[in-house]
């Protein structure tokens, strides 16, 4: 029975299960405007909209939509670059590793909104604080993940090589690279999550327009239709981001073995 219902699952083409989660969601959300206890937060779909289409009628969306990507673009790059070849370092040299490893692990456990209003006092107001929050975020989640990639090459590999007279950069580059190319991507994928979802505390410094800003602002107000319509552009963002990115990871790892469920 079980491999009957499988079966027929795997008939569906993945684009009508899309057309389904989709369907499912526009129901959910129906059902939540309806609802006398959700409704207020949760408005329809056109009432939505139109509290988008308010929001580009007073030339602030445009505006809010460009700030935001610019503030994340910026963090989102130096956190990178600064997490790649710290990573590296942290895995390849032990003194590196047993000094910044348990900072690392450390300032993971704090959320950005906790050190937002010292980065602040540091930094004064505008876009410099909210690029350096998400660079903080981005490089914490993708340092550790490239550094367990780095860290878990097989070692027979590495002295395979240099059994056979190969130099440091040699491994590094012949096999470190190929073997951690997968996490590096893994990485880019969660960093760029993480960027959007510091969005918020990092546009709670003093920002003078972002995405993030104008949710805060509408929350004073209760003005939920362009708040939610501002929370699902975001997602928007996100769900664009993790596709372009999977695109290049299947392009550049079309190697790797994976298991399909």
């Amino acid at each position: 029975m079980e491999n009957k219902k499988q079966s027929l699952a795997s008939r569906i083409p993945p684009k009508v299960w899309l057309l389904i989660s989709f369907a499912v969601a526009m129901l959910v959300w129906y059902i939540m405007s309806i609802i006398p206890q959700t409704s207020r937060a949760f408005p329809n779909v056109v009432v939505t909209i139109q509290g988008l289409m308010t929001m580009v009628e007073r030339g602030v969306f445009w505006q809010d939509l460009s700030s935001s990507l610019i503030s994340v673009a910026m963090g989102y790059a130096i956190g990178f670059v600064i997490a790649l070849p710290v990573a590296i370092l942290m895995a390849w040299y032990v003194p590196v590793r047993n000094i910044l490893e348990p900072w690392i692990q450390f300032i993971r456990n704090i959320p950005p909104l906790a050190y937002v209003p010292l980065i602040v006092i540091c930094a004064g107001v505008g876009r410099l604080p909210q690029v350096i929050v998400i660079t903080i975020a981005c490089f914490l989640i993708m340092c550790v993940t490239i550094y367990q990639g780095v860290i878990n090459v097989d070692e027979t590999l590495i002295k395979a090589a240099r059994v056979l007279g190969a130099t440091d950069k040699d491994i590094f580059v012949r096999v470190i690279t190929p073997a951690t190319l997968p996490f590096i991507l893994t990485a880019v994928r969660l960093g760029a999550s993480v960027a959007l979802t510091t969005l918020i505390a990092a546009e709670s410094t003093g920002a003078m327009a972002g995405l993030g800003m104008r949710i805060r602002s509408l929350n004073n107000t209760f003005d939920s239709a362009p708040m939610l319509a501002y929370v699902i552009i975001i997602g928007i963002i996100g769900i664009t981001l993790e596709k372009i990115i999977k695109f290049l990871e299947r392009k550049l790892t079309g190697w790797q073995e994976k298991r399909e469920i």
